[in-house]
């Protein structure tokens, strides 16, 4: 089932960011269904985190979307190639977010390689790495703002644990410019092998 609105207005924006491990996160762009197990994420604090794109109270017209209500998607150009997806946590004025680093493909395989144009890449290789996981699936720095819970981008729950002791926690990646904050512990990852085992 589809993660209700309840999941993203919580305020603890590191806690739902290690709780996303585990969920799938789902396209349908253009009818095309694709989506897999997210397995790494990086939880961004507002304006108390110099690594947020808010920190400070700092609202532009790419940002503002992360001051709206949670459930939201905010989708940003990095290095004016990538369009990186974030998760919009806790509620108005608040400008808390998750960005998906990583999934675990499960549907749609073969449309992820067309869209990423590596026919020969194994399932583990499609989606790792935030570039990675929006050119897979489809998503676009123009589809920031659209609601979670429609039916063109959302995570939904299917049960699946995983347990503490496959979880890596560590500081983000490429956020040097934040000072100290950038040694928080705000990176969650599932090794790829663990979907593999057995």
């Amino acid at each position: 089932m589809k993660l209700p609105l309840s999941f993203y207005l919580r305020k603890d924006v590191v806690k739902i960011s290690r709780e996303l491990l585990g969920k799938y996160l789902f396209t349908n762009i253009d009818g095309i269904f694709t989506g897999g197990i997210i397995t790494e994420t990086e939880a961004y604090n507002g304006e108390v985190d110099r690594a947020s794109h808010a920190f400070g109270g700092r609202r532009t017209n790419r940002t503002e979307i992360m001051y709206g209500e949670g459930g939201h998607a905010y989708v940003y150009l990095c290095y004016g190639i990538h369009s990186l997806f974030n998760v919009v946590t806790n509620k108005n004025g608040i400008p808390h977010a998750v960005l998906v680093r990583a999934i675990y493909p499960v549907e749609g395989m073969d449309q992820m390689r067309i869209r990423r144009k590596r026919s020969k890449a194994s399932d583990a290789e499609l989606c790792i790495g935030p570039g990675t996981v929006s050119q897979a699936l489809g998503i676009h720095f123009k589809d920031s703002g659209k609601s979670l819970l429609e039916n063109e981008i959302w995570i939904e729950d299917k049960g699946l644990k995983i347990p503490a002791k496959e979880i890596i926690v560590g500081p983000r990646i490429g956020v040097d410019y934040a000072g100290k904050d950038a040694l928080l512990p705000y990176r969650f990852r599932v090794l790829h092998s663990y979907f593999t085992k057995g």
